[in-house]
């Protein structure tokens, strides 16, 4: 029997796939807890359509999430931090502190997870941090700490 899944099955498959199933199977468990249905032309008609709609969405995300990416690089963000003797900082600037900065240089929300340090900011003038901007595609940013 051939099932489209409307929702992911474990061990079977992701929604929109077409499978070929046990008639058992499909028919006692996979249609009556809606997790899938029966293949038939109008079925498959609407999983193509979903599948491309899917496809302009996911690549209109990547294309903007390419632009953000560009823009983080292009522009370096400033900090301003509390300084002491030897141009010191008392502490170090944060990932919580670049967060802020990035979202109001950009105008895009970011959490301070997806920001990496490769060491703790102590000192004035300008560091390189990496952004996550998306699952698989980073930039690097530019920070520039100044005295407060």
């Amino acid at each position: 029997m051939k099932v489209v899944l409307r929702k992911d099955v474990p061990t079977l498959g992701k929604a929109g796939d077409i499978k070929d199933v046990a008639d058992g199977y499909g028919r006692n468990y996979l249609i009556p807890r809606g997790l899938a249905a029966v293949a038939t032309k109008t079925a498959l008609a609407n999983v193509q359509s979903h599948q491309a709609a899917e496809g302009r969405r996911r690549a209109r995300t990547d294309a903007e999430n390419q632009e953000l990416a560009q823009r983080i690089s292009a522009e370096p963000v400033a900090v301003k931090a509390k300084v002491g003797e030897h141009g010191r900082l008392y502490g170090s600037v944060t990932t919580a502190d670049i967060a802020t900065a990035l979202a109001r240089a950009t105008g895009h929300a970011f959490d301070k997870r997806d920001i990496d340090i490769p060491e703790p900011i102590r000192s004035l003038g300008d560091h390189t941090v990496r952004v996550h901007v998306a699952p698989h595609l980073t930039a690097n940013l530019t920070v520039q700490v100044e005295q407060e």
